[in-house]
This record gives structure tokens, C-alpha cells and sequence, in this order.
């Protein structure tokens, strides 16, 4: 089988002296993986960064064996924060996240659009909310949903709301801004406990039933927001 697509380049990982595995998501045919031979190459290497945008070439020659690809440069997303360390840290989160959370050869318009939307967001001002409210889109997208607005309790203590959602073993605060969406300026301590909470969330819901580790390019970026 060989077909062409547009694609994102989500994760590499070496292969041998001179090729490496990649990861794709494309638009037609979902998330995608293969060798593209010769990456250390200065006419590739250069470009071959997480979260650009390619056209590739994938040749498989059965379901089994693990094909090859070939990728020409479309659009260098990446290299515009290369000077931005939160935002490149973001990039590599957002992209392992779409590795978690995703199957392979399962395709879905909506997820790519999503990453072409993510690039959108980086140029807002309140990037780093808005990409935690992208991170809960793929999270719906992909079947594990939060349905926070349908679970969440309110209390008011002062004349100001409180949101939390609670079972018989514990209690959990929700940030405000998650539910009245309509606010602005929001404490960075506030998006912080709103990270956590998700991360609290994929934890207990996707990465411990399946014995998977958290992303670790996703812990890498919401520590230097701790930090930062």
C-alpha cells in the first residue's frame, strides 16, 4: 500500500545509525508510524521537528511490518518558538498528547483541525489557559470526556461561588474559570490547579488502567510553568 497525506509530526525516536521511527497524525488516514531512512541527513534533519506540518509518503508493504515514509517540509510551525520556552515545551506536550490519546490508522478530521488550531492559540494572549481548555477538546474527542459542567456542585461562601466535585472518598476544588468560562485575567495559580486536575484525571482514567506513564514531555511543560 502507498498513499500521500498532509501530516503533523508527532514523536521520533532513533532508529539505527541514521534513520528513526516516527510518529504522524494526518489528515486522511490518522495517526501513522514508520522509518524515514537517512533522517540524520542535513537536508532532513533540519526540519524533521516535532510538530511541523509535512507531506509524506507512506509505503507499507503489510499490517505487520512497520513501513517507511518520506516527508517534505510544508509549513516549519515549530521554528517560530524556538526562542519561546514555554511555548516549545507546550508543543512537545501537545504532541504526546495526541500520541497518548490517539489509535493508530483511526481516522478523525476533527483531531487534525485541532492541531491546526493549536497553532492559533500560541499567538493569543492567554495561551496558556487556552491551551488547557485544548487539551480538555482532545480529551472529549477521544472519548474521555470530563463532563465537568454535568458533575460539578456549587457552593457560595462569602457571596462567591466555589466549584467542586466530590465522591465518597474525597473532594476536589475546580477552578472557577473552568465553569464560567466567560472570565478573564485568570491567576496563574488557578490554571495550575486546573493542569492538575487534569492530570489527576488521566491518571486515574487512561494511564493506570492501561499501565501507562505520564507524558513526559507533558510533565516537562507544566513544571516550568511552575517555575517560570
Amino acid at each position: 500500500m502507498n498513499w500521500d497525506d498532509k501530516a503533523f509530526l508527532i514523536s521520533k525516536f532513533k532508529y539505527r545509525e541514521n534513520s528513526v521511527i516516527a510518529d504522524f497524525f494526518t489528515e486522511n488516514h490518522g495517526r501513522v508510524s514508520g522509518i524515514i531512512f537517512g533522517a540524520s541527513s542535513k537536508k532532513i534533519k533540519g526540519y524533521l521537528q516535532i510538530g511541523n506540518l509535512f507531506q509524506i509518503n507512506c509505503s507499507l508493504k503489510n499490517e505487520i511490518k512497520i513501513g517507511s515514509i518520506k516527508a517534505e517540509i510544508v509549513e516549519p510551525l515549530t521554528p517560530f518558538f524556538f526562542n519561546d520556552k514555554e511555548k516549545l515545551y507546550c508543543i512537545t506536550s501537545a504532541m504526546s498528547m495526541i500520541r497518548l490519546l490517539t489509535v493508530e490508522n483511526q481516522i478523525s478530521n476533527e483531531i487534525f483541525n485541532l492541531i491546526k488550531y493549536f497553532y492559533e492559540i500560541l499567538y493569543k494572549k492567554e495561551w496558556i489557559k487556552n491551551y488547557l481548555f485544548w487539551e480538555l477538546n482532545l480529551l472529549k474527542l477521544t472519548g474521555y470526556d470530563l463532563n465537568l459542567n454535568e458533575i460539578v456542585k456549587v457552593s457560595v461562601i462569602n457571596e462567591k461561588k466555589e466549584y467542586f466535585v466530590e465522591n465518597i472518598k474525597e473532594r476536589k476544588i475546580v477552578p472557577s474559570f473552568l465553569i464560567d468560562k466567560h472570565l478573564k485575567n485568570i491567576d496563574k495559580n488557578e490554571i495550575l490547579k486546573a493542569y492538575n486536575l487534569i492530570s489527576n484525571y488521566i491518571e486515574k482514567n487512561i494511564l493506570s488502567p492501561n499501565n501507562l506513564n505520564h507524558p513526559i514531555p507533558r510533565l516537562d511543560f507544566i513544571n516550568l510553568l511552575k517555575y517560570n
